[in-house]
């Protein structure tokens, strides 16, 4: 396996949300609990039915994305997933999918796209120095 590239067995949680639930999930990291007239609020630019939310959000417990509590004649949302291990998931779905498992392939786009901030890839150019000290200091034991 080259530099960069993510073994296809990276992914632990095989069952991605769909890019609807991820909007779900978005608004439930930013404020939860949450209800589904609360999420309906949060997410009015996508004008959803209710019961069209409700419907996603039922599917999503069904699929260990989110857990309600009822409280009352109200169901109370928060996410089961963690936001950073279901992004990190995600995008080793992406690198395994679009560029063939290869990361750095990735990391080219992201530096050669013009919506990257100067200050983004600051960040990136730091990141990748500090891995790359890790690993040096894994190899010396």
């Amino acid at each position: 396996m080259s530099f960069g590239q993510v073994p296809p067995s990276a992914n632990p949680d095989p069952a991605q949300p769909s890019d609807a639930e991820w909007k779900v999930l978005n608004a439930l990291w930013r404020r939860h609990p949450a209800s589904a007239r609360e999420l309906l609020g949060l997410l009015s630019a996508e004008r959803w039915a209710y019961t069209t939310l409700k419907t996603m959000l039922d599917r999503m417990q069904e699929k260990g994305f989110v857990r309600a509590e009822r409280r009352g004649n109200v169901s109370w949302y928060e996410p089961l997933l963690e936001r950073k291990r279901a992004q990190r998931a995600a995008v080793r779905d992406l690198i395994a999918r679009v560029f063939e498992g290869a990361a750095g392939s990735l990391l080219t786009h992201l530096v050669d796209d013009e919506r990257l901030s100067a200050a983004q890839r600051k960040r990136l150019s730091a990141e990748i120095a500090r891995a790359e000290r890790e690993e040096a200091r894994r190899a010396r034991g």
